[in-house]
């Protein structure tokens, strides 16, 4: 990284240098670029991909010829509310996942594979806090933190529960449906990879791949549930790219599994995890009823 600046101080001639998480943005006569080292050719054969479904929604490479970095366009970003950010990133997400949405042929391997992936992580989810809980309900003063957990540790298996029921009649209606629905999928969604100045952009594509859309909508959840209402998000999405009951199925089932809470010596730091672990689940609960109301019988 530090070889390629120096030789694109010489082609560029910069009169600022700025370092900003993990790129360098390069202020110039010329013009502004941001230096991100680059790890293979996903961003490139991205974009190229993006570019013939009509796409184009992301800052342009200034130089594909480059092994060692990439050098894009500097947008500069106009400010404007976080909500109000989410809703137009969701809709640009939509449009990326109607662009190049089609269906491929697969196994009935291919649902038993996923089956039995998140029936294991539901069963060590169970096993950690049925320990966990043996443990708690025998102190006799517990600490804030345990009291904290051992008061809403039904929640925990509440979710659990609900994980594993719905992941069984999931299972049930879509084994015999071989035909799968996937996308270019961005694979790295948050709201700081949005930009707007002349029109929408989608930044980091560094993770993208062809899968299930509904792993955007799991990753940006999980980033930034804390500090955003997902219903207008996920209403906003869902009216542009309608998900099929199966789909949707699975994106419940995935965010409702709890994560696991390991407890430490640090009890406000212990306090404060516990407190948002249970917010998430109190949260994606709440979110599912308004999205689905009668999920629990499907």
């Amino acid at each position: 990284m530090n070889n390629a600046l120096e030789e694109l101080k010489n082609d560029y001639k910069p009169y600022r240098l700025t370092k900003k998480k993990n790129v360098t943005i390069i202020d110039s006569t010329s013009g502004s670029y941001v230096i991100k080292e680059k790890k293979n050719d996903k961003v490139s054969n991205a974009y190229h991909y993006l570019l013939s479904r009509n796409f184009d929604y992301f800052p342009k490479l200034a130089s594909e010829n480059r092994d060692d970095v990439n050098v894009f366009e500097y947008i500069d970003e106009v400010g404007e509310p976080l909500e109000q950010k989410a809703l137009d990133m969701i809709e640009l997400v939509a449009l990326l996942h109607n662009k190049t949405t089609y269906y491929k042929e697969i196994t009935e391997d291919k649902y038993k594979k996923i089956y039995d992936n998140l029936k294991n992580n539901i069963l060590y989810s169970k096993n950690n806090y049925d320990n966990l809980y043996n443990i708690l309900i025998t102190e006799v003063y517990p600490s804030p933190s345990h009291y904290l957990l051992i008061r809403n540790i039904y929640k925990i298996f509440s979710a659990l529960d609900f994980a594993e029921d719905l992941l069984d009649k999931w299972y049930n209606n879509s084994k015999d449906d071989l035909k799968e629905r996937v996308a270019f999928i961005h694979n790295n969604l948050e709201t700081s990879h949005f930009l707007r100045n002349d029109k929408e952009y989608l930044i980091s594509w560094e993770k993208s791949t062809i899968d299930s859309p509904i792993l955007d909508l799991i990753n940006f959840y999980q980033k930034e549930y804390m500090h955003l209402d997902f219903e207008p998000i996920l209403n906003k999405y869902l009216k542009s790219y309608p998900l099929k009951d199966n789909e949707l199925d699975l994106f419940f089932i995935v965010i409702s599994i709890p994560p696991i809470i390991t407890l430490s010596d640090d009890e406000f730091a212990t306090t404060k995890i516990i407190r948002e672990k249970l917010d998430y689940l109190f949260k994606t609960e709440n979110l599912i009823k308004k999205l689905r109301p009668n999920v629990e019988d499907t």
